[in-house]
């Protein structure tokens, strides 16, 4: 009986991610694989010392993806706390 729900969730989450996925194809975030696997080895001095100030953008960035963790984490304890109330009345 609450197959439907589950299932809407579910195709919502995969809508999601996959609209996640295409925006990083499209902006190169997987561009240059050489080069990344070895960014953990090098050493950048400008990163350790200072502090680096962020700029607007990256503050907003922060707090929607912030905003979107939130809405995600919320969504799933609606459909739990929906799933458990209605459990009952069948």
């Amino acid at each position: 009986m609450y197959l439907p729900y589950f299932v809407t969730y579910i195709a919502a989450g995969l809508i999601i991610a996959l609209a996640v996925f295409f925006w990083a194809l499209r902006n190169g975030q997987f561009r240059d694989q050489q080069r990344a696997r070895f960014l953990p080895l090098e050493a950048d001095p400008e990163a350790r010392g200072a502090a680096v100030r962020k700029s607007r953008f990256a503050r907003l960035e922060i707090a929607a993806l912030f905003f979107l963790v939130a809405a995600g984490l919320a969504a799933s304890a609606a459909v739990v706390v929906f799933a458990l109330i209605n459990a009952n009345r069948w």
